[in-house]
């Protein structure tokens, strides 16, 4: 996991979306166990709280499952997230082949997210 004390981004955003990127990638998949707050923290120079809100997040996504003497546990949702990694490469490659910055491809998914959050299909 990597942060940026710098960034505007609050360190628990960023240990979640590390999380999330790791399991797109495939580096973390349904069922592994991640490690402990404790560990993650002392690694990173962060407070533990900071590693449990990241992973309370994830828990509410539906990415972690939160057990007691067993901690963090990847679920399904990884491989739903891993499956997406290579559609969203294709898009983003063909976003930037049409010249679309990529501030504009994020902002068309958002709005299209959004909508569709109004209005399933």
């Amino acid at each position: 996991m990597r942060i940026d004390p710098e960034s505007d981004t609050p360190l628990f955003a960023q240990i979640a979306a590390s999380v999330r990127a790791d399991a797109a990638a495939g580096r973390v998949q349904t069922g592994d166990r991640l490690p402990a707050a404790r560990e993650i923290a002392a690694a990173l120079s962060v407070n533990v709280h900071t590693v449990l809100h990241a992973y309370q997040d994830l828990r509410d996504e539906g990415l972690l499952e939160l057990r007691r003497g067993r901690g963090a546990v990847v679920t399904a949702q990884a491989a739903t997230l891993a499956s997406l990694h290579h559609d969203i490469h294709d898009l983003v490659a063909r976003a930037r082949a049409a010249g679309l910055p990529s501030d504009a491809l994020a902002a068309l998914v958002k709005e299209i997210a959004a909508d569709d959050e109004r209005h399933p299909r």
